[in-house]
């Protein structure tokens, strides 16, 4: 699942949704019978230059070069020559006869054969090489790299261009072209272009890369938008065995995995700058997998790549994307180096895969030159900056872009950034776009000022019923290096007003030396997670959770103040050291809860004393690693590009007993770990595991409450048919594994295949045990239940309902004797999925 933000991010491009090629041809192929012949080779007569048919037989090529033939092939098929009557040829209709002589690529029909396949020994010999190819053929290297990304509305019609919406905008359509993959017409919307020098180094597995120069436009400083774009394209390397897209684990078709997916066929030779190579046409075995089709060129003697054209199949379960395409090219610079020197993608992203449909075009291309070899770098200098800073990348004149760019931009692509200039002074644009970027943040700007969050303003536990909450933020941009927070909240049940106020302060940008200070008096669901933060304005959804299960009163009043200095001293690693004072008591003012604990325990001739307030001053030392996150600015705020990262994070919390008035002394230890595991084609697994122990003698306020779930929705790491505070421990371990098949189950079921459900499959379990200290001095209740015979519940999803609906079961394993146990589940999330 990808945050909201992507989500909206692209709606926002989907709903905004003159130079002409020599040759152009469409159409579709078909047998004899009428039938649509998919995966048929299209090739210009004369050229190297060829597309594949999809699954509906139609197909699209154009080229620059003027043509007056195609040559249109496949399995089992004669090759049939069509004469091109004009430059521009449109709803060709082209007939395949069936082949009455056997060969030694025709042989195959429908699924190639697994043996005595010509192409599959090429692909063997492939693998044996992939290794000593391209840059892994050197202890280090170094080249100039370019990128260029660009978003484009296509399917432009008179009709489109007619709406009411683009009313006083209609200059846009000045700059609309036809796509030399598709064949439709495109608006160039967003340009982005970066120029930088990537060094590696083989041995060591370093990487770097130094960004000399960016520009773009359309939406700069939307950070947003930024993290959308990084997260898009994602850098990959054909030859892996998978290569992740869109949260997608698609088999390359070099892989060596591919012979049970794909079909290979050897199609023809031809010499390519000087070198024989074979040409292979590929296409998936079976559909709704996440697979290519297309056809490469590889050399003869050193069984390297010279180029590749690829598109997923138009069943493979991916939601809002109707085409991917990635076309790469390698140059030959002696008889055993080819290197890669351009990289092509284009995703059209839509809300329909009907043809017809009206989307928007993600192109990314980038190029490579100037390589150089096995000069060697000390390690220093492959450290990644923590917070990168040099605002002269961005101020670059068009004279620096003119000499350094790998290629001129076209006429449109110059036209957009005057275009999207112009564009934003338009009044109806900018309330579109603000519209867009209230949705996605959740905050309002007035100025400097942020209202919001809006979606904290309503909420609803048993204690406040219903409850309204309004407040704020500074905001003079994205990269502020402080910023001030508060709000005010009223509770109807019981009611009192609430508050909180926070700010934080960059120090020093290098290091990211952050201050942080803030108060907090609210209501709280505090046994809502294991390894809770001392966020001032942090709030479980579980707090005022608007549809909950089962009767929810054991909240508390919190009253928390902290202050806390954080740095990272090498990227990535965050280390963060607070004090904090906090009061804890009851919120319900009837019997059902309280934290009442023993200051002076009772005896056979006295009743004990209770206190029912907690006061407790506490130090914080914390250790946060999240190896290989992408994050977007260099403010005291950054966002974090949505891609699966491990995390491990580290906290020692030692109370002071007297500073402050504080009730108790006791050290906490708490770790927790998550790791995402992509296993090839059959899905993406993440395991989560926690593990404490509090030494000293606490009460219930301050005791780990394994997290229950009473709402309707799914929380992370909690227990789906536990109750809030059902389990208590003052040591606990939990593990929580959840496993997502992104839909390899289901596509084998031709009844479930077209609806694209993803299967889920997940276990929870918890071990735990308190100390008998602890259970002397309570005197809140509560019995203190701990899950000594490790609890356990086990359950599965349907993910990708609607493309944006999770639906999960979850039954109870043990503990079924217990009072009110609940046996089953359901939870349902929102969200965005590709």
């Amino acid at each position: 699942m990808r945050n909201n933000n992507t989500f909206l991010s692209l709606a926002f491009l989907l709903f905004l949704t003159a130079a002409f090629a020599q040759t152009k041809v469409s159409g579709i192929v078909i047998d004899d019978t009428k039938l649509p012949v998919p995966y048929a080779n299209v090739q210009f007569k004369g050229s190297t230059q060829s597309v594949v048919t999809n699954e509906d037989g139609k197909f699209y090529i154009e080229s620059p070069t003027a043509y007056t033939k195609i040559l249109v092939s496949f399995m089992g098929y004669k090759t049939k020559e069509v004469d091109l009557p004009k430059a521009v040829n449109y709803d060709f209709t082209v007939t395949l006869q069936p082949e009455n002589e056997l060969n030694a690529v025709t042989i195959y029909t429908g699924k190639t054969s697994k043996k005595n396949n010509p192409a599959l020994d090429i692909l063997r010999k492939i693998w044996e090489r992939r290794r000593k190819n391209g840059l892994y053929m050197f202890d280090q290297y170094q080249m100039e790299k370019y990128e260029k990304v660009e978003f484009d509305m296509n399917s432009i019609d008179s009709a489109f261009m007619k709406r009411k919406v683009f009313k006083g905008m209609e200059f846009i359509f000045n700059h609309v072209d036809t796509s030399d993959v598709t064949g439709k017409t495109y608006l160039p919307i967003f340009i982005n272009e970066q120029l930088s020098d990537v060094y590696g180094d083989n041995k060591r597995t370093k990487k770097k890369e130094v960004v000399k120069a960016t520009k773009n436009s359309g939406f700069t400083g939307n950070q947003q938008i930024q993290a959308f774009i990084k997260d898009l394209y994602a850098e990959y390397n054909i030859y892996d065995n998978y290569l992740l897209f869109f949260d997608k684990s698609f088999t390359s078709p070099l892989s060596r995995t591919g012979i049970d997916v794909y079909n290979y066929v050897l199609r023809d030779t031809a010499v390519i700058d000087g070198k024989s190579c074979f040409n292979i046409v590929f296409y998936p075995r079976r559909k709704s997998e996440l697979t290519f089709k297309g056809d490469f060129w590889v050399a003869d003697t050193t069984f390297a790549i010279k180029s590749i054209n690829m598109a997923v199949t138009k069943s493979a379960n991916i939601n809002w994307v109707k085409d991917i395409y990635i076309e790469q090219e390698f140059e030959v610079v002696n008889d055993s180096v080819f290197l890669l020197t351009k990289d092509y993608m284009m995703s059209d992203f839509a809300f329909s895969k009907k043809d017809e449909s009206k989307g928007v075009y993600g192109k990314r291309t980038t190029y490579y030159r100037n390589h150089k070899f096995n000069l060697k770098k000390p390690d220093e200098f492959y450290k990644q900056d923590v917070n990168f800073l040099d605002p002269t990348i961005y101020q670059k004149d068009e004279k620096y872009w003119d000499e350094h760019r790998f290629e001129e931009l076209n006429a449109d692509e110059k036209g957009v950034y005057q275009m999207l200039d112009t564009l934003k002074t338009v009044k109806k644009f900018r309330r579109l776009y603000s519209t867009v970027e209230i949705l996605a943040s959740g905050y309002i700007n007035y100025g400097w000022f942020d209202y919001g969050p809006i979606y904290s303003t309503i909420g609803y536990n048993q204690v406040e019923r219903f409850r309204l909450r309004t407040g704020g933020r500074t905001y003079f941009g994205p990269n502020d290096p402080w910023r001030l927070e508060g709000y005010v909240a009223y509770g109807f049940g019981d009611d009192k007003f609430k508050f909180g106020l926070s700010g934080k302060w960059m120090v020093d940008k290098k290091s990211r030396l952050i201050v942080y200070g803030g108060y907090r008096r609210d209501v709280e669901q505090i046994g809502a997670d294991l390894t809770s933060t001392n966020d001032v304005l942090g709030r479980s959804n579980a707090s005022s959770s608007v549809f909950a299960s089962g009767s929810n009163g054991k909240l508390t009043n919190i009253q928390l103040a902290t202050a806390a200095l954080e740095f990272e001293p090498v990227k990535n690693l965050r280390i963060k050291s607070g004090i904090s004072y906090r009061t804890l008591r009851s919120a319900n003012t009837t019997d059902e809860f309280s934290l009442d604990y023993y200051t002076t325990l009772p005896t056979q001739n006295a009743p004990g004393v209770v206190a029912k307030e907690v006061k407790q001053t506490e130090m914080q030392f914390e250790i946060d690693w999240t190896p290989k996150r992408q994050n977007i600015g260099y403010g005291v705020e950054r966002d974090v590009v949505d891609n699966p990262y491990s995390r491990v994070f580290f906290r020692l919390s030692s109370g002071i007993q007297g500073m402050f008035d504080s009730d108790f002394e006791y050290q906490k230890l708490q770790l927790y770990y998550r790791q995402p595991i992509i296993i090839g084609a059959i899905g993406r697994s993440f395991i989560t595991t926690e593990v404490g122990k509090t030494y000293g003698t606490v009460p219930l306020g301050l005791m780990n409450i394994v997290p229950g779930n009473q709402t309707w929705w799914q929380i992370d790491n909690t227990f789906a048919n536990l109750d809030f505070y059902e389990f208590v421990a003052d040591e606990y371990v939990t593990m929580h594994w959840e496993h997502n098949f992104q839909g390899k189950l289901f596509a084998r079921v031709p009844a479930l295949r077209k609806l694209n459900w993803r299967e889920i499959i997940g276990v929870r379990a918890v071990y735990g045990t308190v100390s008998d200290e602890n259970r002397a001095i309570n005197a809140s209740g509560l019995i203190y239940r701990a899950p000594e015979n490790v609890y356990y519940e086990y359950g599965f999803g349907i993910g990708n309902i609607f493309k944006v609906f999770r639906l999960d079961f979850s039954w109870r394993g043990n503990y079924l004797e217990l009072p009110d146990a609940r046996r089953f589940a359901v939870r349902g999330s929102f969200g965005f999925y590709f």
